[in-house]
């Protein structure tokens, strides 16, 4: 019986190893492009109609990279790299209705570009089309469902701002 206890000890060190040794790592684990150091964050553009978005996915993403303590963010002025984004779409689509005309879950689906171009503007890294969804409920009220539609922005943002974050750190 204590040679199995020993043997499961040395279970949980082997298998570390064994993950160490194939290469593996976890995502957003390497550095920026280009041996960015500074960078400077641009509010997001919104064409779209949902007015405020721009503020909650910048703030995300200025949250996320100041999370991780790989680059520092500063004025323009100050920074290697500045990093532009457009809300390319905004878009709702009903997921579940009961009848023809009445809805019980939503889906909000947002696309994002992003670039990142050095301080003589030369382009170093960009992303198209880098999107997420979240659902919501549709209640009766309407300031339910509008609360549950800000709460899926919301979700949606945090996720996307991680999502921008492991693009912008994996070493390939």
């Amino acid at each position: 019986m204590l040679f199995l206890k020993n043997k499961k000890i040395w279970m949980l060190p082997a298998l570390w190893l064994s993950i160490l040794a194939c290469g593996y790592q976890f995502s957003g684990g390497g550095n920026f492009p280009a041996g960015i150091r500074s960078i400077s964050i641009n509010m997001f553009e919104n064409p779209t109609a949902e007015t405020g978005v721009e503020n909650v996915f910048t703030n995300d993403l200025i949250y996320e990279l100041t999370r991780a303590k790989k680059v520092i963010l500063t004025t323009k002025d100050h920074a290697d790299a500045i990093l532009t984004g457009v809300i390319a779409s905004l878009q709702t689509h009903t997921i579940t209705h009961r009848g023809q005309s009445t809805s019980l879950e939503r889906r909000i689906t947002v696309t994002i570009d992003l670039m990142i171009n050095d301080a003589g503007g030369r382009l170093i890294w960009s992303a198209k089309n880098v999107s997420a969804y979240e659902e919501y409920n549709v209640s009766s009220d309407k300031q339910v469902t509008e609360r549950n539609r800000q709460n899926a922005i919301s979700e949606l943002s945090k996720r996307l701002a991680e999502n921008i974050y492991n693009r912008l750190t994996d070493d390939f």
